[in-house]
C-alpha cells in the first residue's frame, strides 16, 4: 500500500495522476484537515503534524508514504528521514519522499541522486521562477537544491500568497486569473520583463489553474507541474524499488480526513471530480 499525506486537498490532484498511472496499486490518502492550513503554523507544528500523520498511514499499512504537499515537504521531509526514521527503527522497512525532488530534477534535468554540478548542467544559464505559497518559497529549498546542480542558473522566486486558498475556495475564474496575473507581473519585474525559460508550479493546487499561467506567461516558457511530475518520477523510483511493488492488496483508493468527512467529501470535488468519498481514519 502507498500512502499519502497532505495538509488538505492538494495532493489530491498527485493522487489522482497517480492512481491512473499505476492501477494495480492501493493507495490510501490522508488529509489532515482538522489543522489545516499549515501556512500559519511554526516549522516545529510542521514537523509535528506531518510525522503524525505518516505514522497513520504506517499504522494502517502504507509502506511508503509521499508527502502530497510542497510545505510539508519543504519543512519536515529532511526531518523525518535523517531523523525519526532511524529513530523509529524504521529505516529500510518504510520510506517517506516528497514532491519537491521529482520537481527539481525535471527543471534540472539532473537525478536527485547527483547532488553537485555536472557537465553540461554546470554550465546552464537558464532562468527557472517557482511560484508557490508563501511558506514554500521562504523555505528556499527548491533555490537551494537547484543550485547544488546548476550553479549558474537564475532561480527567481514568487510566492502567489492567495491562490491556493482561492482555488480551494472555488473562486470564480475571473478572480483566479487576477490572481495569477498579478503573480507573473511580480515575477516579470523581478526579470526587468524577459521571460523565464521554465516555471514550477510549486504547488499541489496551482496545476488545476496550469491554463492560466500559460495564458499570462509569454509563449515558449515549458510550465512544469507536479502531477505529472511526480508520476513520471514515481514510475521509476518502484522501478528501482521493487520492495514497494503492488503485494496482492485489493487495488484502489482510499481518501481519509482528520476534518469533517462531509464537508470535505463536498469540496474535494474541485481537485478530482467524481473522487471516492472521504471516512475518518
Amino acid at each position: 500500500m502507498i500512502g499519502i499525506f497532505d495538509s488538505g486537498l492538494g495532493g489530491l490532484t498527485v493522487l489522482r495522476a497517480l492512481s491512473a498511472r499505476f492501477p494495480q496499486h492501493s493507495f490510501l490518502y490522508l488529509g489532515d484537515h482538522a489543522n489545516a492550513p499549515y501556512g500559519d503554523r511554526s516549522s516545529a507544528e510542521i514537523v509535528e503534524l506531518t510525522q503524525a500523520g505518516v505514522a497513520k498511514l504506517f499504522g494502517l499499512g502504507a509502506k511508503l508514504v509521499l508527502l502530497g504537499c510542497n510545505t510539508a515537504t519543504c519543512v519536515a521531509l529532511r526531518t523525518l528521514q535523517k531523523k525519526w526514521l532511524p529513530s523509529a527503527g524504521l529505516s529500510g522497512a518504510r520510506n517517506v519522499l516528497g514532491i519537491v525532488a521529482p520537481t527539481v530534477e525535471a527543471a534540472t534535468q539532473t537525478p536527485w541522486a547527483v547532488a553537485k554540478p555536472q557537465y553540461p548542467q554546470k554550465n546552464n544559464r537558464d532562468v527557472i521562477a517557482v511560484f508557490g505559497t508563501t511558506l514554500t518559497i521562504s523555505s528556499g529549498v527548491y533555490a537551494e537544491e537547484i543550485f547544488k546542480r546548476c550553479p549558474r542558473v537564475r532561480v527567481v522566486l514568487q510566492p502567489c500568497t492567495q491562490l491556493a486558498a482561492a482555488i480551494e475556495n472555488a473562486a470564480p475564474l475571473a478572480e483566479l486569473d487576477a490572481i495569477v496575473a498579478d503573480a507573473v507581473a511580480s515575477m516579470l519585474v523581478q526579470l526587468h520583463g524577459k521571460a523565464p525559460d521554465r516555471a514550477i508550479l510549486g504547488c499541489t493546487h496551482f496545476s488545476l489553474v496550469e491554463k492560466l499561467f500559460a495564458e499570462n506567461l509569454q509563449p515558449g516558457v515549458r510550465i512544469l507541474s507536479q502531477p505529472e511530475v511526480v508520476a513520471d518520477s514515481f514510475e521509476d523510483y518502484l522501478a528501482r524499488h521493487p520492495e514497494y511493488a503492488a503485494d496482492g492488496e485489493a487495488a484502489g483508493v482510499r481518501l481519509l480526513t482528520t476534518g469533517d468527512p462531509d464537508r470535505v467529501s463536498k469540496a474535494a470535488g474541485i481537485f478530482w471530480e467524481g473522487a471516492p468519498r472521504f471516512e475518518r481514519p
